[in-house]
Order: C-alpha cells, then structure tokens, then sequence
C-alpha cells in the first residue's frame, strides 16, 4: 500500500508519497524516477516520503513551503521523530540513493554525499500535517508498469523530437539548395544573358560603314 498526499495548492501540483513499512519503501527505491527526491528523518527510524518533482525541476529549487510539508510529514510518520523537537531531515534525490545486497530491508545509502541536503525541523506543525492528511489516498499501484509506462513515454518523446530535429535539418537543407539555386541563377543571368555596352559597341557599326553602305 502506497499512500500519496498533496502538497500545498498554493505552490502548484505536487505529489507527495510514503510507503506503508519497509518492505514497501524496497518496492518504492527500486521503481522510483529521475523526478522523485527522497527525504528521511536523519539518524532516526521514519516513513521513506517521496517529492515527485516537475520536469527539468532540481533539488535546489525546491520551494520552501514544499519543503516543509515533506519535512513535518516525515516527522509525524517517525516514532521517536514525532516526539522531539529540533530534528534533521536529510533529502536527496532518488537517483542518489544507494543499495547493497548486505543491507538490510529499507535501510540505503548515498552514491554522493554532496548531493544530500538537510532542512532542521523545530517543532511539529499540526496544522500542516493535518491538511497533509486531508488529502491521503491510499492505492496499492503497480509500481513496476508505472515505471516502465514512465520510460516508455520518455523513449516516445526522444524520438519524436529526433524526428522533428531531422525534419527541421532537411527543410534548412532545402532551403540552403533552393538559395544556391537562386544565387546560381543570377549568376548565370550576368555571366551569359546580359550584354554590355563595350559588346554593343563592338557589335555596332561605325559611321563611315553606315555611309558606305548607303552608297
């Protein structure tokens, strides 16, 4: 069971989801996407929540408000979290996220270190953790299918755009045949159609041959 929440409307169309136990969250590392950044209590037992960020969107700018949805809701689904005040929660991207076979069910690690970030959380906030909870929906999805319709709309959208980049490669190479074809034209106008007024001149005849053919 997957439960997904949304972030606060006022900061645009987030979606926010956490697994129901461990054995969820190993589904939810494995199957998760470039856009999914990971926030977790720092030293302490909690929930696995995920951002599904927009695209192109990065870690760093991530607003504020999002945040400390993301933040309050990792603390209330943490037992020890929960209880105390003056928290860490660290939050890092999905791609980040490291998992080894000696590890044990939930439990990750970081590819780089550099990339995780940390937000201190002072106290919890009923009232951001209650509007949170307003909009839970709990689905049990095929993670697996979703991340490979994911993948195969992302492999579609590639290859569109490398037909439409081959499109616009041969209309401007059209064009670029088209232009020399003018340029061509013109030349050839100048060099054999047109005649000079030195070629008039040698083509005319003189006055004395006008007279001489008059008599």
């Amino acid at each position: 069971m997957v439960f997904y929440f949304k972030a606060t409307p006022e900061v645009g169309d987030y979606t926010i989801y956490m697994g129901i136990d461990k054995f969820e969250n190993e589904e939810l590392i494995r199957y998760g996407i470039p856009e999914d950044v990971w926030f977790h209590v720092d030293k302490l037992s909690s929930a696995h929540v995920y951002l599904r960020m927009h695209k192109g969107q990065t870690i760093d700018n991530i607003s504020q408000p999002v945040l400390d949805d993301c933040a309050q809701l990792v603390k209330a689904n943490s037992i020890q979290g929960n209880k105390i005040n003056n928290i860490d929660v660290v939050y890092t991207p999905w791609s980040n996220l490291r998992k080894t076979s000696s590890m044990d069910v939930g439990q990750v690690g970081f590819h780089n270190p550099k990339l995780v970030r940390t937000i201190r959380v002072e106290k919890r906030i009923n009232e951001i953790v209650n509007r949170l909870n307003k909009t839970k929906v709990e689905r049990k999805p095929d993670l697996k299918a979703e991340r490979e319709a994911i993948n195969a709309a992302e492999r579609a959208q590639i290859k569109a755009q490398g037909r439409e980049k081959k499109r616009r490669e041969e209309l401007e190479r059209l064009e670029k045949e088209r232009q020399a074809e003018i340029r061509s034209y013109k030349g050839f106008m100048v060099a054999e159609k047109m005649t000079s007024n030195k070629d008039i001149a040698s083509g005319s005849k003189s006055a004395q041959e006008i007279e001489d053919d008059f008599m």
